[in-house]
């Protein structure tokens, strides 16, 4: 048996072209706030901490000779990830109707899934594919 185990033990970590402007964004249009923000001498985001309701997600700075490969959907042309968010089940409409208004592309609207659950699913401007649902787990 494991002890003190921390309440989060997974961090996705995401890539952005524009770190700075991913957080601002992500802050808008989905009510994340920043947690740690670590910036280079010229002010470019290297690397972010970022909290949704009370977890983090983190954020880097894509650079061209990543030494894992990882790199911004835009440097992709495509994801091959999506994360999911939970928002109350009362909450979805206006969280899609805000996430929209601020520039997220709807990729498949708020509806009632087959899990039973309702969500909605779309894409920030870099193209990172977030999906937001009354899911809580089993």
């Amino acid at each position: 048996m494991v002890d003190n185990v921390p309440a989060q033990t997974v961090y996705p970590n995401l890539k952005y072209a524009d770190p700075k402007a991913a957080i601002a964004f992500l802050a808008e249009a989905f009510g994340f706030t920043a947690h740690f923000v670590v910036e280079t001498p010229d002010g470019t985001v290297e690397h972010a901490q970022l909290r949704v309701g009370n977890q983090l997600i983190f954020l880097s700075k894509d650079q061209p000779a990543d030494r894992y490969g990882m790199h911004s959907p835009l440097a992709l042309k495509g994801t091959s990830h999506a994360l999911c968010v939970w928002v109350p089940d009362s909450a979805l409409d206006e969280h899609q109707r805000r996430a929209q208004e601020r520039g997220a592309r709807i990729l498949n609207p708020v509806h009632a899934s087959i899990a039973g659950v309702r969500e909605y699913s779309c894409a920030d401007p870099e193209n990172q594919v977030w999906t937001f649902s009354s899911y809580t787990g089993e």
